[in-house]
């Protein structure tokens, strides 16, 4: 158990080991701006609002909530951990960039350093969702918001795509969230993207090194 009074520093250390001290990802993962984060840890030191605390607690499920207050015990939920492994019903929220984590025959290995949060949701479970990521940009908007979670289905068999769903690729340009058209050249796809401010473009399905499909969302008001 570590003990850290202030409630600054508090914040300061889930930022510096859940996010890799990146203040800016974690601002965005609670929906507040950069600014405002950087007065709390880094800045003025100013004491969080109640509407901060509150997201951070809502956003990141795995939190403790009476040690983010008062410091007495520990950061992380106990009921969410059991031998730093997930319980069998319990879906992990991980970064979208752990998609690139290797795996066998494509399929996504889950580090516990990644996984930031997680869900127990039967429909989930019996549909075969593996992990959740959270929604980053506008480009899917409005079928998908930023913040909105999405349940991902790991897709092994790349010759067959339900053309106009929506898939989660793991890229040699990044991650990216898309629908999948058929186009009339050999092992290329066109992603599209329900902004129609964002052109549509083909990716080689040799650039895309790990496919899943998005099986269902969630959205927090």
């Amino acid at each position: 158990m570590i003990e850290i009074l202030n409630i600054n520093e508090r914040i300061s250390y889930i930022i510096d080991n859940q996010y890799n001290g990146n203040q800016k990802k974690f601002a965005e993962n609670i929906g507040f701006s950069a600014q405002v984060i950087s007065n709390i840890v880094s800045g003025r030191k100013s004491k969080p609002s109640y509407e901060v605390l509150n997201a951070i607690v809502s956003t990141n499920v795995y939190i403790n909530s009476e040690w983010l207050l008062t410091g007495k015990g520990d950061m992380l939920k106990q009921d969410l951990i059991c031998d730093k492994e997930p319980k069998t019903d319990y879906i992990p929220l991980i970064p979208i960039e752990a998609m690139a984590g290797k795996g066998n025959n494509g399929s996504v290995q889950i580090l516990q350093k990644d996984i930031i949060g997680g869900y127990v949701i039967p429909e989930f479970t019996q549909r075969g969702v593996e992990y959740i990521i959270r929604v980053s940009g506008s480009s899917m908007y409005p079928k998908y918001s930023s913040g909105d979670l999405l349940g991902c289905k790991t897709v092994n068999d790349t010759s067959f795509f339900q053309w106009g769903k929506i898939y989660v690729l793991d890229t040699d340009q990044g991650p990216m969230v898309k629908r999948l058209f058929p186009t009339d050249k050999e092992n290329v796809l066109e992603c599209r993207s329900d902004n129609k401010d964002y052109p549509p473009f083909p990716i080689n399905k040799d650039s895309i090194y790990k496919i899943a499909i998005v099986i269902g969302v969630l959205r927090l008001e």
